[in-house]
């Protein structure tokens, strides 16, 4: 199984793509994420979505707005909301994981990685087979 993170952007105008990935594909959705960290000093959240994999091809996509969204926990946010307004209409849970920002590492790629690492880790998607 090939699991990837494919980032759409910093949570802002793409945030709405990342909705609609989840709308259009209600019945693949396996897991909504909040990822928070600290960037710069400041509280930022990632929004994922974990598709099931493709079958053929056994493909699991986990699409990403990274570090754009203001931890909903220290200041609301209305995309946050809009995140869980797609929660509540898909029936699927957000999931809330504690993380270190892209930042600490040296190439973006190391950073998904570590979460995907993370991931399954925490069994929220399968280990590779």
């Amino acid at each position: 199984m090939i699991q990837r993170f494919i980032e759409l952007g910093e949570g802002y105008s793409d945030l709405y793509e990342l909705l609609e990935i989840g709308k259009n594909n209600r019945h693949r959705v396996s897991s909504l994420i909040a990822f928070h960290s600290k960037k710069k000093e400041n509280d930022v959240t990632s929004l994922a979505i974990v598709l099931a994999p493709t079958d053929p091809g056994d493909f699991q996509p986990i699409y990403i707005c990274r570090e754009g969204i203001p931890n909903p926990h220290i200041k609301p946010s209305k995309r946050y909301d809009l995140f869980k307004e797609l929660s509540e209409a898909i029936n699927v849970p957000i999931i809330e994981l504690d993380i270190k920002s892209s930042d600490f590492f040296a190439e973006k790629e190391l950073f998904y990685q570590h979460l995907i690492g993370i991931l399954r880790m925490n069994r929220i998607i399968p280990p590779m087979k």
